[in-house]
């Protein structure tokens, strides 16, 4: 495979050493693996704490910074971070109003987690955690008890993250994140398989002329493997799925994100089928994103992300946002 790496054993290490020259508003501690808010700790307000794999960016180290999360821990490639990197991550930005630990359900993530919210309460440290766990298209696998965690952890992070930079105590930011979590609901389509520097080739065999639908973030197992389908097919396919399960009686928030190696261009009309599929059911859009969010390394494909919107989380969705992969507003 050709890839833009120098060994695979320092993968992780090169990327936060590039992601600390690109950008010195933040802290990078590249030997321990945490990337902080420049401004951390910021007193009096809650801090938000996510965490998972590498092989995702810019979900999640892309999304610290005000109005998003105040620290982030990667782990190695689609491999769970340890729990003392999350103390340490919980004790350099608590400010005095607590922690809130972002987790997908993922079996590491979710163990991992709730150790290092255990080590962290032994310190002084209040925690709290919410699970996001959004994926419709499988139930239990090898991987999770339950839902698989992906696009619906940006939109936690970023209405939770609004929230406590506006000041709200952690129990409110907690409850918030947590329904933001309940009204979230994803579906990937894989077009190719994704390769891990670590392996030097793809993770799994999708055969010339066919794709995946359901696919994981990690390259997991989907629902079915179909011919090709085209752009308004598979819309119809991720939508029935999301929606059927969702049933939003009011406005979504909705996010079409790349796997990886999917231009724009498609991913914009994509999103154009998306937003047909939602016309012809009836379903208002209240905010739209499209890009590389939520991605699988080199993987070709995309994520449909829909979340049940009311008045306040659209409100937070607005507020400004200043991290590297997510930016608007003051």
């Amino acid at each position: 495979m050709r890839q833009l790496i120098n060994v695979p054993e320092t993968v992780v290490e090169d990327a936060l050493r590039g992601m600390a020259a690109a950008h010195p508003e933040l802290t990078v501690d590249v030997e321990n693996r945490v990337v902080l808010r420049g401004d951390a700790p910021v007193a009096d307000k809650v801090a938000l704490i996510s965490g998972g794999g590498s092989g995702h960016e810019p979900l999640h180290g892309g999304f610290v910074g005000p109005g998003m999360l105040d620290a982030a821990c990667p782990g190695e490639v689609f491999t769970s971070p340890v729990p003392d990197q999350m103390v340490r991550a919980a004790a350099a930005v608590d400010g005095g109003s607590g922690v809130l630990f972002v987790v997908k359900n993922y079996t590491g993530d979710v163990l991992n987690f709730q150790m290092a919210a255990e080590m962290a309460e032994d310190e002084g440290i209040r925690a709290a955690s919410v699970l996001v766990h959004d994926d419709v298209a499988v139930e239990d696998s090898v991987h999770t008890a339950g839902r698989r965690g992906t696009g619906g952890t940006l939109f936690v992070e970023k209405i939770a993250g609004a929230a406590a930079q506006a000041g709200l105590p952690l129990e409110k930011v907690e409850a918030l994140a947590n329904r933001v979590a309940e009204a979230s609901r994803s579906f990937g389509v894989a077009l190719s398989a994704c390769s891990t520097p670590a392996r030097g080739g793809p993770t799994f065999d999708l055969p010339e002329g066919e794709l995946e639908l359901g696919i994981g973030i990690h390259g997991e197992p989907g629902r079915e493997r179909r011919a090709m389908m085209t752009s308004g097919e598979i819309a119809d396919v991720a939508l029935d799925a999301v929606l059927d399960d969702l049933r939003p009686q009011g406005p979504v928030l909705a996010l079409v994100s790349g796997l990886g190696a999917t231009p724009l261009l498609e991913l914009y009309g994509f999103a154009n089928e998306v937003h047909r599929v939602l016309a012809q059911r009836r379903v208002p859009v209240a905010r739209s994103l499209v890009g590389n969010y939520v991605t699988s390394l080199d993987m070709s494909g995309a994520s449909v992300t829909l979340c049940r919107a009311d008045e306040d989380m659209v409100e937070y969705w607005d507020a400004p946002v200043r991290t590297p992969g997510l930016r608007w507003g003051a």
